[in-house]
């Protein structure tokens, strides 16, 4: 049952003069038809509109737009609740995830505020980093968790296991943990397999292996994955979406699981993943 649209929270990618244009406009289309708007505070400043609250992630909206990339949606997506819709715009460049275009915003708004669409659930995944120290530190991935080392750094030697079982001792540049929704992202460049985004799986992509046998893996999406350092003096790092990193040291083990929390992303029509595939990627037909 989908609840009414009364509240719309708005982002923007702040270095977008397009992004920022459209969020002002936005604003003042759906405060006319009495929706009450929250702006994140990069755009209010740029814009200078007084009387429209910031936009915060831990309030609750009937719907969150993202004008911007993928990367947009990403920030955005890991910081909401599991329940609030996600509309992404595209304003940035390939936008697997943010696939409506500018010109569509209106015409789909329109159809959202009467009820006329689908909402399509992506899991995330909590990825927690255990220090040899004791320290922990957690994070949670849209698309993926990526243990890899710095270009200056020699190959570097992993500890692969699941579910408790030892896996694979990988040499490599490093390693991709990835959800189905990263499957088109650095998984794809690392000639990681592309996957079905409602697929309920896991994806394990070594980057650049030593061992041409060491080959992409998918695992049920409930595997409990652990990655330990085993080599020292390197630089090498986790990252989380390209966006959020730590530096890993020698014995630090990654451990990567399903999050009980997920992302509602709003679809509209008959635009289908194989679409987006064809379009994006330039498979023609």
């Amino acid at each position: 049952m989908k609840r009414p649209v009364r509240s719309v929270g708005i982002v923007a990618r702040g270095a977008s003069r397009v992004a920022a244009r459209t969020a002002s406009e936005l604003t003042d289309w759906l405060l006319r038809r009495k929706i009450a708007v929250a702006l994140d505070e990069a755009i209010l400043r740029v814009r200078g509109m007084q009387g429209v609250p910031a936009f915060d992630p831990a309030e609750s909206y009937d719907l969150v737009v993202v004008l911007g990339g993928d990367g947009t949606l990403l920030s955005v997506a890991r910081s909401l609740g599991s329940n609030v819709p996600i509309l992404g715009v595209n304003v940035g460049r390939l936008g697997f995830l943010t696939e409506l275009m500018r010109s569509e915003l209106y015409p789909t708004l329109v159809k959202v505020l009467a009820g006329e669409y689908g909402v399509e659930e992506r899991f995330l995944l909590d990825a927690e980093l255990h220090r040899a120290s004791g320290s922990t530190v957690r994070y949670r991935a849209f698309n993926d968790a990526v243990i890899a080392k710095s270009a200056e750094a020699r190959i570097i030697e992993l500890n692969l296991h699941i579910d408790g079982r030892l896996v694979a001792h990988i040499r490599a540049d490093g390693l991709i943990v990835s959800t189905p929704s990263g499957s088109t992202a650095y998984n794809l460049s690392a000639g990681g397999p592309i996957v079905f985004p409602t697929l309920p799986v896991a994806v394990l992509t070594p980057i650049c292996p030593h061992a041409l046998s060491l080959r992409p893996i998918v695992v049920p999406d409930e595997s409990n994955i652990a990655i330990s350092l085993d080599t020292p003096l390197e630089e090498v790092y986790l990252s989380v979406d390209g966006q959020e990193s730590s530096n890993l040291g020698y014995q630090d083990k990654v451990k990567v699981k399903r999050s009980a929390s997920s992302v509602h992303l709003v679809r509209l029509g008959d635009r289908t993943f194989y679409d987006s595939l064809r379009d994006k990627l330039g498979w023609g037909g």
